[in-house]
């Protein structure tokens, strides 16, 4: 039996609103997914190194302060050079419509705004995802 799909579900940077972040995380777990949540302030330092730790196959950015570009970027480039870069990333949050693009551009697999239905990145991570046995 193939092991749950497992996501990384983190609060990066200086934004201290997470009740949209745990709402998703419960989401995904009523889908049947595993989740870690890293709780708020967290560096993509640390980020990183969780999913690493962790072994997840999908990392959530959950960003409302409006440094996703910056985030992203930083959370891509950091993955790349540690050579885990297989993991699908998404972003969620505060993320107006003219960056979607360029989020995609940087590496961000998936860009899911406030008020995206649950059904809408539920169902993106699991036909992309494919969990290890």
């Amino acid at each position: 039996m193939d092991r749950k799909i497992r996501v990384l579900v983190a609060k990066p940077g200086l934004d201290g609103h997470d009740r949209g972040a745990k709402v998703v995380a419960h989401a995904l777990r009523d889908a049947g997914m595993e989740v870690i949540y890293t709780g708020l302030h967290q560096t993509v330092e640390e980020i990183v190194s969780a999913a690493v730790q962790e072994d997840v196959d999908v990392i959530g950015l959950s960003i409302m302060s409006g440094a996703h570009l910056l985030i992203a970027e930083k959370t891509i480039k950091l993955l790349r050079e540690q050579g885990v870069d297989d993991k699908l990333v998404i972003v969620g949050g505060v993320i107006p419509n003219r960056d979607v693009e360029r989020l995609k551009a940087l590496g961000v697999d998936g860009v899911f705004p406030g008020g995206t239905p649950f059904d809408e990145f539920i169902d993106f991570i699991k036909t992309r995802t494919r969990p290890q046995g």
